[in-house]
């Protein structure tokens, strides 16, 4: 029984990893050539001015190797098409604004209004197509209590777009360092594929397909990066996590394998909730990666220390299972 299955993701790794591997030295000189260079704010660590001019935007190999790889696994099955259109929905976004900060050079992009309307809308037709179309039950798994499910009922909707808005725009917070948000999203990824050989084998070939575009686009964005995801990529990997924790009924589970996710946008929030009721600030920076990185850290150090953590973290998930 696992033996085609487990044959299929390793073809859904390779492609997908050759994909990007193959179309990267092409891309990466193009949007050097254009000048879609990664803007640099002013108010972030000095050590980041050096990086400005990087081509960003390679949320597009991301999306393109993860498309391309994905039709040949999607075997007429509603759930994959969900997280392949929930997916490309997120990087359009994160694509937009990319094109505002590279040709307007407005380092925030699009408005913090028009970028959740943006995602609220994208959240919507996915919860439509659980709702309306999948017709899912409203319970999740809960972590380390087997065979307990919990139904929440009337507060399905209201907890996914939770997840979703929060799981998206937490993966673009941890997007800044080289390397730092694929290599977490690739262990994250890994759990997922991992608990889905038993509970959902029908979407673990999509699963490593995301696998195989991010190690692939790793290559090139490890320190020193020659390209970033930017929030095409950031936005899109987000989005894709959320849509499959949701559709595995396993969105608790995410809070605990993307620990660093959370810790990023929680070092967020309290620095500018704390800020703001006290004049003063909790961490050196935010994120908390920049936290560390003013205390002295090498970003490589920072990097690694955060992938252990997410390891640590996906075997702690296993246990939970």
């Amino acid at each position: 029984m696992y033996q085609p299955l487990i044959r299929n993701c390793i073809y859904a790794v390779l492609l997908a990893f050759g994909f990007n591997v193959i179309l990267s030295p092409f891309i990466i000189p193009i949007l050097r050539k254009i000048k879609l260079g990664q803007y640099i704010r002013g108010d972030g660590p000095q050590s980041h001015l050096k990086k400005e001019g990087t081509p960003t935007m390679g949320g597009i190999l991301i999306l393109c190797s993860f498309i391309f790889a994905g039709l040949f696994f999607i075997e007429h099955n509603p759930d994959v098409i969900a997280i392949l259109a929930t997916t490309l929905g997120f990087g359009l976004i994160g694509f937009l604004d990319d094109y505002l900060k590279v040709v307007l050079k407005r380092s925030l992009g699009l408005r913090a209004y028009q970028k959740i309307f943006l995602q609220l809308a994208v959240t919507i037709l996915f919860i439509l197509y659980l709702v309306k179309i999948k017709g899912v039950d409203t319970d999740i798994v809960v972590p380390f209590f087997r065979d307990v499910s919990f139904y929440l009922n009337g507060f399905y909707i209201p907890f996914c777009i939770f997840v979703m808005i929060g799981a998206v725009n937490s993966v673009n917070l941890t997007d800044g360092l080289d390397g730092l948000a694929a290599g977490v999203t690739i262990l994250v990824s890994t759990f997922f594929a991992t608990v889905s050989l038993s509970m959902f084998p029908e979407i673990s070939p999509i699963i490593c397909t995301i696998i195989g575009s991010l190690l692939g686009f790793m290559l090139f964005n490890a320190f020193p990066a020659k390209i970033f995801m930017g929030d095409t990529g950031s936005l899109a990997l987000g989005g894709f996590l959320a849509a499959l924790s949701i559709i595995m009924k396993l969105p608790l589970f995410l809070a605990i394998v993307g620990i660093i996710y959370v810790a990023e946008s929680m070092s967020d929030i309290l620095q500018v909730t704390f800020y703001k009721l006290f004049k003063k600030r909790i961490f050196k920076m935010a994120p908390i990666h920049h936290h560390f990185e003013i205390l002295g850290w090498k970003e490589t150090k920072v990097v690694a220390v955060f992938f252990i953590i997410t390891a640590i973290a996906c075997l702690i998930g296993f246990l939970g299972i």
